[in-house]
């Protein structure tokens, strides 16, 4: 369970602003013959945003409020009064978060100041001065406003750091980090000290570099065991790993099991930790018996690199971070990418601007067009309602349900309204609830 300061998952409900409606409006003044309409325009609603926050390092703060809504456009009023635009909500996230909806990756915020407009507002509903016409000198007609987006994001925060510090429990990662950073993690002498990774800023001459420290990893880590798959995932974006290892033996396991289990975990967690440059380093030098585990190790490590540090003595530190720099200096910037699933695909019959399903209570009509349309329509105004269908008969509604066996007196669902089909119109019935 990730400790109760540090969250790195959540589901928050962003809802962008709705438009506004426009105005049903005419000019009444005593001496003007002509008066004509003058209904304004609603406002356009406000949108969703996400910016990455370098000051943010957990994503705690939005599981206090996971539901968040742009302020809606105003109504358009008469004497051509176009509504006000609803104001934009602003959402901080950490860097390194990624949004994910209905398990596909939107966008992963990698960038310090990123922005997104994660849900448009929608369109402000047109006035019937904007109707105006040669043939149409005083229609009686005015859109509704457009519901703005909705959508149930998942957020999976990822640390972007230059160096994972990784090893057993207990190895004395945070001692390290607290040494070589201005980093201040709780230290004690028993396992599973830090619940939940730690930054700092490490600085050798004129290099800075950051170090996160992972939580003690265990056999079995790879599959959620001990805090597992809770942080593995951070080290993922980290282009170097320092792999401490206790050889004082105080953790009563020997330092070459412990480097082939962690080893071993982190391979099976992710191909590609497996394939990033690492650092052994020897820690807790200044007890008894590290020097003869170090050789031990050392022959049973032939080939390879081991540094050796007291992280409480400050011995070898020095070492360490030009060894840490050097690797940098190679090691590629990169960011960790997940590619998309593919959606799934529905073999509907498509048009260019919509499609028909069927159901078992009879057709429904899909499409962005289409049912935009039918949110900003009043079907409570006979002009709307002819306006709405001469527009489904041109985009060749009528004709595809046809083909797909649509008779007289059959009911077609648009949005969360049922229409009774019948040749050149569609009878408006009733409005209803998905769950009804």
């Amino acid at each position: 369970m990730a400790h109760p300061s540090f969250l790195d998952k959540t589901r928050i409900y962003v809802q962008a602003g709705n438009g506004g409606n426009g105005s049903l409006s005419f000019r009444r003044e005593k001496y003007v013959e002509w008066g004509g309409p003058n209904g304004g325009n609603g406002g356009v609603g406000g949108d969703v945003i996400l910016v990455a926050d370098q000051n943010l390092t957990t994503l705690l703060d939005l599981t206090y409020r996971p539901h968040f809504t742009a302020q809606s456009g105003d109504v358009g009023r008469g004497w051509d009064k176009h509504g006000r635009a609803g104001e934009n909500l602003t959402i901080h996230v950490p860097v390194g978060t990624a949004i994910y909806e209905d398990g596909n990756l939107v966008v992963d915020m990698t960038e310090i100041g990123q922005t997104i407009v994660i849900a448009h507002g929608g369109r402000g509903g047109r006035g019937n001065a904007s109707f105006k016409s040669t043939r149409n000198t005083a229609p009686k007609i005015a859109e509704l406003g457009e519901p703005g987006e909705a959508r149930t994001l998942d957020l999976e925060l990822k640390l972007i750091a230059d160096v994972g510090l990784v090893g057993c429990p207990n190895a004395g990662k945070s001692t390290l980090l607290s040494r070589i950073s201005q980093a201040k993690p709780k230290i004690a002498d028993y396992p599973f000290t830090t619940l939940s990774p730690n930054l700092g800023v490490a600085k050798f001459g004129d290099k800075t570099f950051v170090v996160a420290d992972i939580p003690g990893l265990i056999e079995g880590a790879h599959s959620g065991k001990g805090l597992g798959t809770e942080f593995l995932r951070h080290i993922e974006r980290t282009r170097v790993l320092v792999h401490l290892l206790d050889v004082s033996g105080f953790s009563g396991q020997k330092p070459y099991k412990a480097y082939q289990s962690i080893t071993k975990e982190l391979a099976l967690y992710s191909k590609k930790l497996a394939k990033k440059p690492v650092l052994i380093v020897a820690n807790k030098m200044d007890l008894t018996d590290s020097k003869d585990e170090l050789k031990t190790l050392r022959k049973k490590l032939k080939g390879k690199k081991i540094l050796s540090i007291s992280a409480v003595t400050g011995e070898g530190l020095k070492e360490l971070t030009e060894a840490v720099v050097k690797m940098l200096e190679k090691a590629p910037k990169e960011i960790d990418v997940v590619i998309p699933k593919a959606p799934e695909v529905h073999k509907f019959h498509f048009a260019d601007e919509f499609f028909i399903e069927k159901e078992e209570e009879g057709f429904r009509v899909k499409g962005k067009k289409v049912e935009r349309l039918f949110s900003m329509t009043n079907f409570e105004q006979p002009q709307a309602v002819t306006r709405f269908q001469n527009i489904l008969k041109k985009m060749g509604v009528e004709k595809v349900l046809e083909r797909n066996g649509v008779q007289p007196g059959d009911p077609v669902f648009i949005g969360n309204s049922e229409f009774i089909f019948e040749p050149g119109a569609f009878v408006p019935m009733r409005r209803y609830h998905r769950d009804d």
